[in-house]
């Protein structure tokens, strides 16, 4: 059944007069017209009768009215439920602890009447983000897609905010007492970091440093999750990882566990947004602007090849 003919039914039923209806229709009063002799037609019954004050129902048109109001209601709540700006920003990352989610946390807390629905995919392979913000399933995801490329002409991918990387250690390691670092400092040191997936952009980052500062990075063994690794830290005296800055972890007091800022140069990990080339939904243009004012690592600074 049309709903724009049951639109114009309910309008003009309220209104009482054909011309009313077109007027706030924005339609001619023979459209209108022809709008309700189709329904009527399709109903098989007269759902007006005219007056000189214009139209009145019949009693078929009063027993259907109030079912067309309904319908007409739901269609405007199921075209606002999918309308950019009219549901919540739904943006992709890493994870609930990583440096994006922490970012957001942070947007949403100066902005607090945002409707954020902040999700994770939990995909390795950034393609399969960029298939997701392609198709509406999501408005935006923190991955980076390393060749630029292989980007469909209608999503497009900007810089986010740099995220230096920190050296977590336990206390019986023996860089803990250390207050920074050097790249050449990390040399022979065993840094764990599990979990490095093939198509991941970390795998093609983990690599390119590796071969930057000759370091020793080891992705053996499946990752159990961050509670293992943190617990894996603090009892060694001879793994370490590498952490995000801004990446939120939490442990026991008694883990005892350093952050320990790496300088000269300071390793950045470059954060990527993929989001339409076309109509985005309005809420990202205050993410974006807030990752705009986020602080630079300090200089010197290591990027892999790949970075915008």
């Amino acid at each position: 059944m049309d709903t724009e003919a049951m639109r114009t039914f309910v309008r003009a039923a309220e209104l009482g007069r054909l011309q009313h209806a077109a007027d706030e229709l924005g339609v001619t009063q023979q459209a209108v017209s022809k709008r309700i002799a189709a329904l009527e037609r399709e109903l098989g019954v007269r759902l007006f009768t005219r007056t000189p004050r214009g139209v009145e129902l019949t009693l078929d048109g009063q027993a259907f009215l109030p079912h067309a109001r309904s319908v007409v209601a739901g269609v405007e709540r199921a075209v606002a439920a999918v309308r950019p700006g009219s549901r919540a920003l739904r943006i992709d990352v890493l994870g609930l602890r990583s440096a994006q989610a922490v970012v957001l946390h942070d947007y949403w807390r100066s902005h607090p009447g945002t409707d954020l629905d902040v999700v994770t995919l939990r995909v390795n392979d950034p393609r399969v983000a960029v298939a997701a913000v392609e198709a509406g399933d999501i408005d935006a995801s923190f991955r980076t897609v390393t060749d630029p490329a292989l980007l469909p002409p209608d999503v497009r991918m900007i810089h986010a905010f740099d995220s230096p990387l920190e050296l977590l250690v336990g206390p019986g390691h023996p860089l803990a007492a250390a207050r920074s670092l050097t790249p050449a400092q990390l040399r022979k040191h065993r840094i764990w970091v599990p979990g490095i997936a093939p198509l991941s952009e970390w795998s093609d980052f983990y690599d390119q440093l590796a071969t930057a500062f000759g370091l020793r990075i080891d992705a053996a063994g499946p990752h159990f999750g961050d509670e293992v690794l943190l617990d894996t830290l603090a009892e060694s005296a001879e793994v370490a990882t590498l952490v995000g800055a801004r990446d939120r972890y939490s442990w026991p007091a008694d883990h005892d566990l350093r952050r320990i800022p790496v300088v000269n140069p300071a390793l950045a990990y470059p954060l990527s947004l993929i989001l339409p080339a076309t109509n985005p939904h309005p809420g990202l243009r205050g993410v974006i602007a807030h990752l705009a004012k986020l602080p630079s690592p300090p200089a010197p600074v290591w990027r892999p090849t790949w970075a915008l």
